[in-house]
Parts: structure tokens; C-alpha cells; sequence
């Protein structure tokens, strides 16, 4: 028990921080049917926002990182993928590229590609008893954190009018502009959620690495795309469990493999989602209403 639970509390607060980029992802796949890979940048860009920020009071840098994420995210949206919405996906795709590929090059342009030192939870560096051992009050903040996130979001989802509308418009889009649904209103709240949890992302990510930089938010994104499709693309329930089975799985595999195969973790991870895609090639939780969106 002793040596467990640290394990474990390390295993679902990665798993939570996936779970998060995840359903970030996986909120915009759904209303629109696009796999958005500037979500990296919704990571990175509030990151740098608490950099640059750093000597200020805790809650107002994490406010304006908040609200940095949310402006670029509505930014984006308006500016790059409105104009293509209803065109060919793979174009939307090559525009979400674009997109992250300009955001990269101009934080390389601002602030250059070294590592710049970031703790906007210092105070969260202690240890708290818990089950009789001590655990790392930073992770399990992030854990808390993102549960609570997750039962926000399922709440806002199922009882409130723009989670109904969002949850319409995942199912058939077209039907549900028939019947009054404004789309431009579904998807900016879409990518204002999208915002939010990729601004959680990026405070409890860089206070656990301590660093930013412009490839910052990738790799987690990177992985929590292989989560939403392990999970199914276009169901955020789906997106969730595969976010924190991914990262429970890959804590694991650091912990108890031998130390000579530790370096080989992606690989022994990538394996098991190819095992798993073989049997449920759809996803552990296959969205309905996959529909391309006019």
C-alpha cells in the first residue's frame, strides 16, 4: 500500500491532464467534425501567459492565462475555420496545421526556443498524509481538479441550454439547425470550452514540469489524440476513459518496467493501443451521429 498509492495518485493525475486535452479535442470533433491540431497551442500560449506573468499575484496570472486561451481560441475560430466551414475536412485539417504551425514559429520569434522556468503553483510543492503515506499535494490537486472539472462538464452538458444545444449538434447538425439551433453560437461555445480546460491544462502541466516552451503543449496532445481515439472520436465520455487509460497505462508501464526498457515506454504504449484498435477499431465508446457537418 505504501508504495501504491503514490503510483496511483501519479498514474490518474497524468490520466486527468490527458483526460482534459482529450475532451478538449474531442468537444470540437464533435460539432464539427474537425480534428484540431492547434490545440497544442491553446496548451502552449497560456503557458507563456504565466511566464510572462510570473511576478504577478497567483490568481490574476492564472486569470489572464485563462482569458489569453479563451480570446485565441474564439480568435481562431472566427478567423481561420469559420471561413472553411462546410468545405472539404482534409482543408480544415491543413488550416489547423497552419494554424499551429504560425502560433509555433511566432512564440519561437517572441521568446526564443530555450526553456523558460515556470511554477505558477509553488505553493502546491509540499506532501500531504494520505492512507498512512505521503503523497505529492501538486498531483493530487491535479487529480481533484480534473474530476471536478469532468462532473462540470457533464452537468453543463446535460442541463443547460447551450449543453443541450452542443449535444444536438453532436448528434445530427443539420437537424438540429433545422430546428433552431444557431450554429456560429454552438461552435464558439465549443472552442471557448475547448479554451478552458486547455488553460487547466497548461497551469497544472507547467507547474508540474516547471518549464515552457514552444513545443510545449504537443506531446500532450499528441497523446490525448490517440486517448480520444482510443476512446471514440466524437464521444467525450469516450475521450475522458481513454485519457485517463492512457495515462494510467503509461505511468504504469514507467513504474514497473525494468530500467533498461523505461525509454522504450511510447513504444510498449503505442502497442497496446494497436492491440486495442485491432478488436475495437470504432473506439471503446463509438460516437453515433458521425455525419460530416455542412
Amino acid at each position: 500500500m505504501s508504495n501504491l498509492v503514490p503510483v496511483l495518485i501519479d498514474a490518474f493525475s497524468v490520466g486527468g491532464l490527458y483526460a482534459l486535452t482529450a475532451l478538449g479535442i474531442g468537444l470540437i470533433f464533435s460539432v464539427m467534425r474537425l480534428a484540431n491540431f492547434a490545440h497544442a497551442e491553446f496548451v502552449t500560449v497560456p503557458a507563456y501567459a504565466l511566464f510572462v506573468l510570473s511576478a504577478q499575484p497567483t490568481v490574476m496570472a492564472i486569470s489572464a492565462a485563462v482569458l489569453v486561451a479563451v480570446v485565441l481560441s474564439l480568435a481562431t475560430e472566427r478567423a481561420a475555420f469559420r471561413p472553411l466551414r462546410g468545405i472539404d475536412p482534409a482543408t480544415m485539417l491543413i488550416a489547423s496545421f497552419t494554424v499551429s504551425m504560425f502560433l509555433q514559429r511566432l512564440l519561437v520569434f517572441a521568446f526564443d526556443s530555450r526553456l523558460k522556468p515556470v511554477d505558477p503553483l509553488a505553493f502546491l510543492s509540499g506532501s500531504v498524509p494520505l492512507f498512512g503515506v505521503s503523497v505529492n499535494l501538486l498531483k493530487l490537486t491535479t487529480v481533484i481538479t480534473c474530476l471536478v472539472l469532468l462532473v462540470a462538464l457533464t452537468l453543463f452538458l446535460k442541463y443547460t441550454r447551450f449543453g443541450l444545444e452542443m449535444r444536438a449538434a453532436a448528434e445530427d447538425f443539420t437537424m438540429s439547425r433545422l430546428l433552431g439551433v444557431r450554429a456560429n453560437r454552438v461552435i464558439a461555445t465549443a472552442f471557448v470550452l475547448s479554451a478552458l480546460l486547455a488553460a487547466v491544462v497548461a497551469v497544472l502541466f507547467s507547474a508540474q514540469t516547471g518549464f515552457v516552451q514552444p513545443r510545449f503543449g504537443l506531446q500532450i496532445v499528441i497523446i490525448a489524440f490517440v486517448a480520444t481515439v482510443i476512446g471514440g472520436l466524437g464521444n467525450l465520455l469516450g475521450a475522458a476513459v481513454g485519457g485517463f487509460l492512457v495515462g494510467v497505462v503509461a505511468t504504469l508501464l514507467q513504474t514497473y518496467l525494468p530500467p533498461d526498457l523505461r525509454p522504450f515506454r511510447e513504444a510498449f504504449l503505442f502497442l497496446i493501443v494497436i492491440v486495442v484498435l485491432l478488436f475495437r477499431p470504432q473506439g471503446l465508446f463509438p460516437a453515433r451521429g458521425l455525419k460530416e457537418r455542412i
